[in-house]
């Protein structure tokens, strides 16, 4: 699997240069905004659809290896996003070491932990669950992070709490309790409902830039600054598998179970974090909150792409 520059992420980019330059304004801005919104509570219906929580329970017997996953992700990263306060104003402007903090907050990926851990001759069973288990517990934890150490920039009041609920709990568990009836076709149409998850997502970015554009929120960001943000994200991510493939090992994991902590443990969900973004703040900075895990994807993807690559010549 060699590196390239994932569509998706083209996708994204497009979107956000678009509404930089060309943002919706008014009664279009309104419209798709409320079209992003049906959007994100469908996205959520349909994870609730895929996940198959007798599956995910089945599988605990990796359990020591699950619960590294879970503490990676929802402790020492956010962890890690807290140390990035410190790095305000000299490196990170306010704005983007929130938006490290958001990033640290969400959930890992699926598809791509499997794909990384199937190349790399992993423990695909074991990728499967934690990456479920993740996602599963994400969906309730990741909004009760973000409204414990993100307050002050989130917009937490009764209102707030009730359209989480309806737009991502509500969705997600109707998606699990139709999982018997809906679940067949979810997977029979699983690259054309993938093609609706993406342009949705590209959507919630073209309405969160075009916001940003609004309110003039690039006037506070310099190219230095951008650099700066990469910079956080390329060291955020070397320690990530520096910390797993450590632990793993500290742990006397097997190397197929290291090479599954090692991948579940230091990716990060775009699809899930940047619609639950979308519902738990507002405004012209939600761009720049959002722009982070934007970055930190793409290099995951390529670094992932090239370590799966050397552990299986080195398993071969």
């Amino acid at each position: 699997m060699r590196p390239r520059i994932d569509p998706f992420i083209v996708a994204l980019l497009a979107a956000a240069l678009l509404a930089s330059f060309f943002p919706a304004t008014g009664d279009v801005q309104e419209v798709l905004k409320n079209v992003s919104l049906v959007a994100i509570g469908l996205l959520f219906f349909l994870y609730g659809t895929r996940l198959s929580t007798p599956e995910t329970v089945a599988g605990l017997r990796h359990w020591r290896l699950h619960v590294v996953v879970l503490a990676t992700t929802f402790v020492a990263f956010p962890l890690a996003g807290l140390s990035a306060r410190l790095l305000e104003p000299s490196i990170l402007t306010s704005a983007l070491a929130s938006g490290v903090l958001l990033l640290c907050l969400v959930p890992t990926t699926v598809q791509t932990n499997v794909v990384l851990t199937r190349i790399a001759g992993g423990n695909v069973p074991a990728a499967v669950v934690s990456a479920s288990l993740s996602s599963l517990i994400g969906v309730f934890l990741t909004p009760a992070l973000v409204a414990l150490l993100m307050a002050a920039d989130a917009t937490i009041n009764g209102n707030s709490v009730l359209r989480i609920v309806l737009q991502l709990f509500v969705p997600f568990v109707a998606g699990q309790l139709l999982r018997p009836a809906l679940g067949g076709f979810v997977k029979r149409a699983e690259s054309r409902l993938q093609f609706f998850e993406r342009g949705s997502i590209v959507l919630v970015v073209f309405v969160a830039f075009s916001e940003g554009a609004e309110a003039d929120i690039w006037s506070t960001l310099s190219v230095g600054s951008v650099l700066a943000l990469a910079l956080v994200c390329a060291v955020l991510l070397a320690v990530a598998i520096g910390w797993t493939w450590g632990v793993g090992k500290a742990l006397g994991f097997a190397r197929v179970d290291r090479i599954t902590l090692l991948f579940c443990g230091s990716n990060k969900s775009l699809a899930s974090g940047l619609p639950i973004a979308s519902v738990m703040f507002s405004g012209g900075t939600l761009a720049l909150l959002v722009l982070p895990l934007m970055l930190y994807h793409q290099m995951q993807i390529i670094v992932g792409a090239m370590i799966a690559t050397r552990l299986a010549r080195r398993s071969g």
